[in-house]
């Protein structure tokens, strides 16, 4: 029942983490509304999403997928557990410190919405805030010592990492999408300029936050 609870609690974070990103406006759902309104279609506005949606997911895939792909993760689990969180942890603290967004991100034209989003994602650390929710998910998936549980371990943590960045996804751009549909449709422009808001310092302390519970619970 324990490890029930755990992964239930644990699969929420995947998900909280994507609402949290999908509100961000430093995600991109602002740029969405800005590209409708430009073009003066709102078909333009779906296809900003997607494109978002899918720079994020490869995002998410390039950090993921390469832990589900470690024949050593059964062994060093708890090993690389600590380490992601404390990984996280140091990068929630350089973020509080140094709040200038990396230069390079301005010099993506906005018609590449994919890459810009895929370079925001890997630059605040958006996959990297998943691997120790992840290697959580992962711990509490039975298994026995030995080779062929090694495989078949392996072979399970792959789909947890499909799942984990198809959620974190699907969550971020529900969220964000749902507020670029009601600024482009109903709240206009007005909202952006008198509601626009700054969430650095918030990611930047639920960073240290995830990282903190993760050593906490770590099996």
């Amino acid at each position: 029942m324990g490890d029930l609870n755990t992964t239930a609690a644990l699969w929420w974070a995947v998900v909280a983490s994507g609402i949290y990103h999908g509100l961000n406006p430093g995600m991109g759902w602002p740029l969405a509304v800005s590209s409708a309104l430009m073009e003066q279609k709102y078909t333009s506005l779906y296809k900003a999403l997607g494109a978002l949606a899918l720079g994020h997911l490869m995002a998410m895939a390039a950090i993921l997928f390469p832990f589900s792909a470690l024949i050593w993760l059964v062994e060093w689990q708890r090993e690389l557990q600590i380490s992601a969180a404390l990984l996280v942890i140091a990068l929630g603290i350089y973020l509080l410190i140094n709040r200038r967004h990396p230069r390079f991100l301005a010099r993506v034209p906005p018609s590449k919405l994919t890459l810009w989003s895929f370079l925001v994602a890997m630059a605040h650390g958006a996959g990297l805030m998943l691997v120790p929710i992840y290697l959580g998910i992962c711990s509490t998936i039975d298994s026995n010592t030995g080779h062929a549980a090694a495989d078949t371990l392996i072979s399970g943590t792959l789909t947890v990492a499909i799942l984990v960045a198809l959620a974190h996804t699907s969550a971020m751009i529900l969220s964000g999408g749902a507020l670029a549909v009601g600024v482009y449709h109903w709240l206009g422009l007005k909202f952006l300029s008198k509601s626009w808001f700054n969430l650095d310092v918030v990611w930047a302390l639920s960073l240290i936050l995830v990282g903190g519970l993760a050593l906490i619970f770590q099996h």
